[in-house]
């Protein structure tokens, strides 16, 4: 493993024994530049995971490989129980990811946003309509759901990025620096859903 990315984790809930992602000898190369040099990584499913490093140590390209954005040059890469080079789409099925910058559609409200991602999961109108009133609800987005989501602040978008993130219900969710940009209320109100995630059995990749 490189010496410039450390990987740090937490048991919350869950079972140890299942792994939620597992990687043998992930290696990624840019031509002569080696990116990713035989990383081992296992990571309980319930539990939070922090994958921490330097810019440029190749934590985004990690993440990037492990959920599905780009393939690997060599490992044994499992997600969800999933084997990443022969079904990738089973899991993408089963993971949810946040990039470090906001998906968010800042010309249509908070709502229609969630909706839009409900349409995107093939939930019906009605299903997708009670996963979205129930998701605004929990990430305080109520009052704010009506209005264009390019009046919220930083901490709104954030919270309606892993609330739409959230729509699929996924196992396994990928959050590339979650709180980049935040201040310190709203730092700490991320740090507390992230917490809640794992306590329902979720697990979290940071």
């Amino acid at each position: 493993m490189p010496s410039s990315v450390m990987p740090t984790s937490r048991q919350g809930g869950g079972h140890p024994s299942s792994a939620a992602v597992s990687a043998v000898g992930l290696r990624k190369s840019y031509g002569d530049k080696t990116v990713l040099d035989g990383i081992d990584l296992r990571i309980p499913a319930g539990s939070v995971f922090a994958l921490l490093g330097p810019n440029g140590a190749g934590k985004t390209t990690a993440v990037k490989i492990l959920s599905t954005l780009i393939t690997a040059d060599a490992g044994d890469l499992h997600v969800g129980g999933h084997d990443l080079a022969t079904d990738p789409q089973a899991v993408r099925a089963t993971i949810g990811v946040t990039g470090q910058f906001s998906a968010v559609d800042g010309l249509i409200t908070g709502e229609e946003n969630m909706l839009l991602m409900a349409d995107l999961h093939h939930l019906s109108k009605r299903e997708g309509r009670r996963v979205t009133a129930e998701l605004l609800e929990r990430f305080d987005l109520v009052e704010a759901a009506k209005k264009p989501a390019s009046t919220y602040s930083g901490g709104m978008k954030r919270r309606l990025d892993i609330a739409m993130t959230l729509v699929g219900n996924p196992r396994i969710i990928f959050l590339d620096e979650p709180t980049t940009g935040l201040d310190p209320r709203s730092r700490h109100n991320m740090w507390g859903i992230i917490r809640e995630l794992v306590s329902g059995g979720v697990t979290v990749f940071l």
